[in-house]
C-alpha cells in the first residue's frame, strides 16, 4: 500500500536483554515521532513479538509482546541477543519461525548475541558477520560456516545486518532508518537521541563529540581514519591532504561543517579516546603514547581542561 508503515519486528524471549529491544525500537518510534510532528507519514510499524504474551528482560522489567505472526507482511527482523539466548536457540518453535519468517521480510537484522538465533536458523552460513566481543570465540566454535568479522559495529551483507554487543542495536536501527529515510532523518533521530551517528571504527574504537556528525556526511571517513592514526602527526596539511582538499578550503569547509577547526576535533577525537582507555585501566603513560599526547604531561593538561581531573585521578575513580 502506498505509505503504509514499514512493519518491524522485533523478537524477544525469556532473559532477553532489554536495551537490545529498547534501543531498537525506541529508534524506529523516534523516527515515527519527527514524521508526525511534521505531518509526514509514519515510516514505520515497530513491535515486539515473542512465544509467550509477556517475557522477562534480564534486567527484570517484563515486556508485553504479539504473538509471532505468519501472514502478515514484514518488513524486517530484528533478532534481540541477551543471557538467555543459549535456552532460546534450543526452542525448536523459535528458531524454525525465524527462519520462516525471515524467508518473508526484506530485510533480517540481529543486535548483540541475536547472531547466535540467527546462525541457528541457517540464515548466516557464508556469511560475514558480527556479534557481541565476549561471544565471538563461542560463536566461532559453534558456526564455523559462518563469516565472522569481531570488531565493527555492525555488518550489512546484503539483505543480512548484525550488530556487535548491546548499544550497538543502536547504531544498526539508525543505518536501518538511514538506508530507508535517508541521512538526514537519521541525523535528526541521532540528535534527538543526543547519540552518534555513526561511531567511527569498530567495537575497539571510540567515537569522538556527536557534534562532529555534519549533515552530508563528507567529514565522516576521515574521522574513523584520525581514530586509527591518533598516534601520528596530525597536522593540518595531513589532514587537508587525506581529505583531497586544499589547505585553506578544507580549514574553512570543516568548521562550517563541524563548527570546531580541526585541531579541536583532533583533541576532541584524542580526549575521549584517552578517557575510554583509562576507564578500561590502562596506565596513563599507555595511553599518552597511544593517543598521540607525546607526553603524560601534554596528555594531563587536556585532560585537566576537559574533565577538571588528572588522567591518573580519573583511571582511579573509573577503572573497572
Amino acid at each position: 500500500m502506498p505509505n503504509a508503515p514499514r512493519r518491524i519486528e522485533i523478537v524477544a524471549f525469556e532473559k532477553v536483554q532489554l536495551l537490545d529491544v529498547a534501543g531498537p525500537l525506541q529508534v524506529f518510534a523516534t523516527a515515527n515521532d519527527l514524521a508526525g510532528f511534521e505531518g509526514r507519514p509514519l515510516p514505520y510499524e515497530p513491535v515486539v513479538v515473542a512465544r509467550t504474551e509477556r517475557v522477562h528482560t534480564s534486567a527484570g522489567l517484563e515486556l508485553v509482546s504479539h504473538p509471532l505472526a505468519e501472514a502478515v507482511p514484514l518488513h524486517t527482523l530484528v533478532v534481540a541477543g541477551g543471557w538467555g539466548v543459549y535456552e532460546a536457540c534450543e526452542d525448536r518453535t523459535l528458531v524454525d519461525w525465524i527462519g520462516r519468517r525471515a524467508g518473508s521480510a526484506q530485510r533480517t537484522a540481529s543486535v548483540c548475541s541475536g547472531a547466535f538465533l540467527l546462525a541457528c536458523a541457517g540464515l548466516l552460513d557464508g556469511k560475514r558477520v558480527v556479534t557481541h566481543w565476549q561471544r565471538c570465540d563461542d560463536f566461532a566454535r559453534r558456526f564455523p560456516k559462518v563469516r565472522l568479522d569481531p570488531d565493527p559495529i555492525f555488518i550489512r551483507d546484503g539483505d543480512i545486518w548484525t550488530s556487535a554487543g548491546v548499544t550497538a542495536g543502536i547504531d544498526l536501527a539508525l543505518a536501518l532508518v538511514e538506508h530507508d529515510l535517508g541521512r538526514a532523518a537519521a541525523l535528526a533521530v541521532a540528535r534527538q537521541l543526543v547519540v552518534f551517528l555513526k561511531r567511527p571504527g569498530g567495537q575497539a574504537q571510540f567515537s569522538a563529540a556527536l557534534s562532529l556528525q555534519e549533515r552530508d556526511g563528507r567529514f565522516d571517513a576521515l574521522h574513523g581514519w584520525i581514530v586509527e592514526n591518533l598516534r601520528g602527526e596530525l597536522t593540518l596539511d595531513r589532514l587537508a591532504d587525506r581529505a583531497g582538499m586544499s589547505l585553506r578550503s578544507f580549514a574553512r569547509h570543516y568548521r562550517e561543517a563541524t563548527g570546531r577547526t580541526p585541531a579541536k576535533a583532533v583533541e576532541a577525537i584524542r580526549i575521549e579516546t584517552a578517557r575510554r582507555l583509562l576507564e578500561q585501566g590502562m596506565s596513563v603513560t599507555r595511553v599518552a603514547l597511544r593517543c598521540g599526547f607525546g607526553s603524560e604531561e601534554t596528555l594531563r593538561r587536556a585532560f585537566q581542561r576537559r574533565f577538571a581531573a588528572s588522567p591518573q585521578s580519573y583511571r582511579e575513580r573509573f577503572a573497572g
